[in-house]
């Protein structure tokens, strides 16, 4: 079968062409980067340039404009495998190693995941207890209700949901605008602070956090996503176009992430550092004694609004990025609220823990290991992008240059390198300091020597191997219908159930060689959104949309076999309307795709074959995937 489509319901939602040049072809193609920008500025982000600011003042000005560079350069990456391959990272690292390297690859991108969303869950929790006065452990159990949030935005369509975040990120721009005029900070010092300098070992602490808040992993796979949402002209100069105008978005996204993050740092280095406040690491600490120090109410309070906002955008931007990570590795598609609550839970669990065991004095400590274990995965995520793109075969003749190169491999040298010695340290010390090391050394030293090798491994693979054919994905969108026969078969009106999913294909051709092509067949899709339970028919929403021409394009491929066909589209839960839509039609049998799956699956996968078996009054002819 041929690949499906990264963020399929919105994939290609966002129509370029037929713009004028200049503005309004630019701004056609502006927003992946600002769903981007937000995890630039997400509350793991405030805890180490906090922490930073009040620790080395504005010494560490540097690393932050450093980091942003690194990010720009490895976006722009991103962003040219999506536009060209309409590949994200993770299809294209699954279609290049093998099984067992892309389960463990899709580990520790899940573990990043859970790293990321606990700094937001953390963040949001924070912000509301600063605002409301909410204790932490309420407001961490409140997270999980913006779970929601992402299914209203994306079926609303890839615009509204950008034009939400941007709001967003306008909120904590203008926020910092006022805290820097209420914080007056040394401009000198400022400029000083881009010197590169590690006053200490600590310095390089929060500096690999710094690094790690900033250029996120997850940003990578989420990038090479987002840029398929635009519809474009694929010969060379609309995709040379596109890569034009997606660096525009890159670089005024991006920039705008650097001024919040060097906001947070300067205004910790004005208020704290500059009064001999050193030891200011928790968020909680900095809202209280911004008042005092700043002279003015509105500084906590902006600094609050900043914070929530802040842990909202990201949030979303993590959903999706967790979305793409297990349907491009795992190929494996699961309800979108199972998805968001899984990942919620992962996070909100150990936070939980976390403030039940330490008390709340823990969260700024998790915020900033939350960031570190993001600065570890970066090299497993960086170093098959730079493979891919480097690529002539892969890329289609929009291979980075040698300079390009270079430039990439100097910047994942140089994360790879601190993090080496990071964990070298910490392991260290952690021998050191144990009373019984042994454990240690049966346990934390050989899964570190175990990610050592699967680090070089993917470094020198492409060198030595050649990638895999293809990538084997499901796709609703193009059906391979090789009929070498059919069986007369005396039921003339055969019903095919699609969901759009890899049981499709099996499903139709099983009709199709049943029934031959004196049968007339009938595709039948229920849109099961909220929106659909509660309007049926009348709604009109970006998802139902994309579901009638999916089904359309089913009814073409078919038709132009020489089959007789039709469509019908149902609203609501496919286990009560499948039913109805099969006892009011005349239909002698009715075929659906299963996976297969029963007990706790069904409710992760959603299946209604049960629910149709026991309401249909016709043969059920059930196709197991």
């Amino acid at each position: 079968m041929s690949k499906s489509k990264s963020l399929e319901e919105v994939n290609e939602s966002v129509a370029t062409e037929g713009k004028a040049t200049g503005f309004r072809k630019i701004l056609a193609f502006l927003g992946p980067a600002y769903l981007i920008s937000v995890g630039y500025m997400d509350p793991g982000n405030w805890a180490t340039d906090i922490a930073g600011g009040s620790q080395f003042g504005y010494a560490l000005i540097w690393v932050l404009l450093m980091s942003n560079i690194m990010a720009l350069l490895l976006q722009s990456l991103s962003a040219r495998l999506g536009i060209v391959t309409q590949h994200d990272l993770a299809q294209a690292s699954r279609e290049t190693y093998s099984k067992f390297v892309n389960y463990v690859l899709y580990f520790l991108a899940e573990v990043a995941i859970a790293a990321c969303d606990l700094a937001e869950v953390l963040g949001m929790a924070i912000g509301i207890n600063l605002l409301f006065g909410i204790p932490l452990m309420e407001g961490v159990l409140i997270t999980v209700l913006d779970t929601f949030l992402l299914l209203f935005l994306i079926n609303k369509g890839i615009r509204k949901m950008e034009a939400f975040i941007i709001a967003l990120v306008a909120i904590i721009g203008f926020s910092f605008v006022f805290e820097m005029i209420f914080a007056q900070p040394e401009v000198g010092k400022i400029f000083a602070g881009l010197v590169p300098s590690l006053p200490n070992s600590d310095a390089l602490y929060i500096a690999i956090g710094i690094i790690g808040a900033t250029v996120m992993p997850h940003n990578l796979y989420l990038h090479s996503s987002l840029v398929q949402t635009r519809k474009f002209d694929r010969s060379d100069k609309g995709i040379k176009q596109a890569l034009k105008y997606n660096f525009i978005d890159s670089t005024i996204a991006l920039n705008l992430a650097f001024f919040v993050n060097a906001a947070i740092l300067i205004l910790a280095a004005a208020a704290f550092h500059k009064n001999g406040m050193f030891n200011v690491a928790e968020i909680q600490d900095a809202h209280q004694l911004l008042a005092p120090l700043l002279g003015t109410q509105w500084a906590p309070i902006l600094f609050a609004v900043a914070l929530i906002a802040a842990g909202q955008s990201s949030t979303i931007t993590g959903t999706l990025a967790g979305q793409i990570i297990m349907e491009g590795y795992l190929n494996l598609r699961i309800q979108p609220w199972v998805r968001r609550i899984i990942t919620r839970l992962i996070a909100i669990v150990p936070a939980v823990v976390a403030i039940m065991y330490f008390g709340e004095s823990v969260t700024g400590k998790l915020l900033i290991l939350s960031q570190v274990i993001l600065s570890l995965q970066l090299g497993f995520a960086i170093i098959p992008l730079i493979h891919f793109v480097s690529d002539k075969t892969k890329m289609k003749g929009f291979h980075i240059s040698k300079t390009t190169q270079i430039a990439a491999w100097l910047i994942a040298t140089t994360i790879v390198s601190l993090n080496a010695k990071l964990v070298f340290d910490e392991i260290k010390g952690w021998l050191e300091s144990s009373e019984n090391p042994t454990v240690l050394w049966f346990t934390v030293v050989p899964l570190t020597i175990g990610f050592l090798i699967l680090l070089l491994y993917i470094i020198f693979e492409p060198f030595v191997a050649k990638s895999k054919k293809g990538i084997d994905n499901h796709s609703p969108h193009t059906l391979l219908l090789k009929i070498e026969k059919h069986k007369n078969y005396k039921k003339k009106n055969i019903a095919v159930s699609v969901d759009f999913s890899t049981a499709d294909e099996k499903a139709i051709l099983h009709a199709l060689d049943l029934g031959g092509k004196e049968a007339k067949y009938t595709l039948i899709h229920v849109v099961e959104t909220v929106g659909a339970m509660f309007y049926g028919n009348k709604i009109s929403d970006h998802e139902t949309t994309i579901d009638e021409k999916l089904l359309q394009d089913y009814h073409n491929m078919i038709q132009e076999k020489g089959f007789e066909v039709e469509t019908k589209l149902g609203f609501g839960k496919p286990g009560k309307i499948i039913p109805k839509i099969i006892n009011e039609g005349n239909y002698d049998l009715l075929i659906m795709g299963t996976h297969g799956h029963t007990g706790f699956k069904d409710l992760i996968f959603g299946t209604t074959v049960n629910n149709v078996r026991h309401r249909i009054d016709i043969p059920l002819f059930l196709v197991k995937f």
